[in-house]
């Protein structure tokens, strides 16, 4: 909470008075971004948030709003973060270059990746991403499915990372699992568990290959995302050519 060094029964004075830095709604969103970086988007209380820039929570509700407005607010600021390609690559280059940069940028702020897949950001803040990608896929041939082909690239890229983040949460019961189905290598009765025991084990017994496995697992899921979204750019080119006059 915030301290006052004046006298008891003393008037307070100004925050200039006194040497402390105004409250604005900059500074507030700024340490809200600070908060959801160190301990997660869903771990700070506007209570925490509030003594972050030494002020009371009805400031805090005064010049941005309660905890969810300023939530939207950090997301806003995490989209913002988002480093755009060029608009001149070919479709797939532009997202080959986009995705892994949303991973980087989203695994800042453990949590966001969670809230941007279920309510996505503010209009304003998504306007110049969409955009751009949205934009590139029109431009490549996908016509009125372009909207419905970058969500889907998008949402993955989200829940992927939701889900890094929530299971890096809870890695004592990971390590658990993981040395049940490590068990499964061996079965050749069951081959596909088998397979997947052989994979696991692997992991296992490597420490550098597991702490890169969620990496690799979101660049496998937008890949095949993208390999499903180019055959699909085929059959739309067909269906055009068979249906020009």
């Amino acid at each position: 909470m915030p301290t006052f060094s004046e006298d008891a029964g003393s008037r307070p004075r100004s925050r200039a008075a006194s040497g402390r830095p105004a409250v604005t709604r900059d500074r507030i969103v700024d340490a809200a971004l600070e908060l959801s970086a160190e301990s997660g988007l869903e771990n700070w209380t506007l209570r925490q948030l509030a003594a972050a820039v030494d002020a009371y929570p009805a400031v805090v509700y005064h010049h941005v709003g309660d905890r969810d407005t300023v939530v939207v607010a950090v997301l806003d600021r995490v989209v913002g973060e988002l480093t755009l390609p060029a608009e001149t690559l070919p479709w797939r280059d532009w997202f080959d270059e986009f995705l892994p940069t949303v991973r980087t940028v989203l695994r800042r702020y453990p949590g966001s990746a969670r809230r941007l897949a279920l309510f996505g950001p503010s209009v304003a803040a998504a306007v110049p991403t969409m955009n751009a990608g949205i934009g590139r896929l029109l431009s490549a041939g996908f016509g009125g499915e372009a909207p419905f082909a970058y969500n889907l690239l998008l949402a993955t890229a989200c829940q992927f990372v939701a889900m890094e983040d929530d299971r890096e949460s809870a890695m004592a019961l990971q390590l658990d699992r993981c040395e049940g189905y490590a068990a499964y290598r061996t079965r050749d009765d069951l081959p596909g568990m088998a397979a997947l025991g052989e994979s696991v084990a692997e992991l296992v017994a490597d420490p550098d290959l597991a702490a890169g496995y969620y990496e690799r697992l979101y660049h496998y899921a937008v890949q095949r995302c993208l390999d499903g979204l180019e055959l699909r750019l085929t059959q739309l080119n067909a269906i055009g050519r068979l249906t020009e006059p």
